[in-house]
């Protein structure tokens, strides 16, 4: 629940539209709801490995389990497969980094309802010793998980490279009266916008409206081969 509402505060901030302290847009927010539902994983792994643990160290095993255990566990472990589902398809229509980095941790919640599903089972048919073990599997799991999406944010959040610098350089040397691309930089955000900047040489003896003209044609040709972008073109004389 926690992790939900800081997760609704911080996609309203990422949504705003830039403004004079934030030119570049507000989507960086959403990437540190990320960053913040990584904590909330390792909350959960470290959590798990220590009870798993004591569990295997005092040899403890779950108590008599009911009917109704199961089927409020089971319960659980649809609705859990919903908003998977779900957030994983607006995820994606959307180019939220949060939404699909929720749907992952979800998808970790659904790993421990179906280990805890499986431990109740186990548990009831004569076998309850396995419910350390299969605890300390899912918190590894849940660890793998939240390293998958530092993975994904982090070049987000340090402005990596989005797109090779050499498949720009050949989209904008396609463009007639560029001789030289003299230098690309790129870098994207959680939503998949594309902000580049591209120096190119043209003749000297180019018009000022001609050269514009064909910072346009940077402009088109590049969101036309990678998206919705916005690119700074800067001419030089070659």
């Amino acid at each position: 629940m926690l992790n939900n509402l800081v997760g609704v505060a911080l996609v309203a901030v990422a949504g705003r539209a830039p403004d004079d302290d934030h030119p570049y847009g507000h989507d960086k927010f959403e990437t540190l709801g990320v960053l913040g539902i990584v904590v909330f994983l390792s909350i959960s792994c470290f959590e798990l490995l220590r009870q798993g643990a004591s569990a295997l160290l005092e040899q403890r095993v779950p108590r008599r389990v009911t009917g109704t255990d199961i089927g409020v566990i089971g319960l659980t472990l649809l609705i859990n497969l919903f908003v998977v589902w779900y957030e994983r398809r607006r995820g994606h229509q959307l180019g939220s980094a949060f939404l699909l980095a929720d749907a992952s941790h979800t998808g970790s919640d659904i790993l421990v309802t179906l280990v805890a599903l499986a431990s109740l089972v186990f548990a009831r048919f004569g076998h309850p010793w396995l419910d350390a073990p299969l605890a300390i599997t899912v918190a590894l799991i849940i660890a793998w998980s939240g390293v998958q999406i530092l993975r994904r944010s982090i070049p987000i959040l340090v402005d990596e490279r989005a797109i090779d610098a050499n498949d720009l350089r050949r989209v904008v040397l396609r463009i007639a009266d560029i001789n030289e691309v003299r230098n690309i930089r790129s870098r994207s955000t959680a939503s998949g916008q594309l902000f580049a900047e591209v120096t190119i040489a043209v003749p000297g003896s180019t018009p000022v409206d001609a050269a514009h003209h064909v910072a346009d044609a940077v402009e088109a040709a590049i969101e036309r081969e990678f998206g919705t972008s916005q690119v700074t073109v800067h001419v030089e004389p070659a």
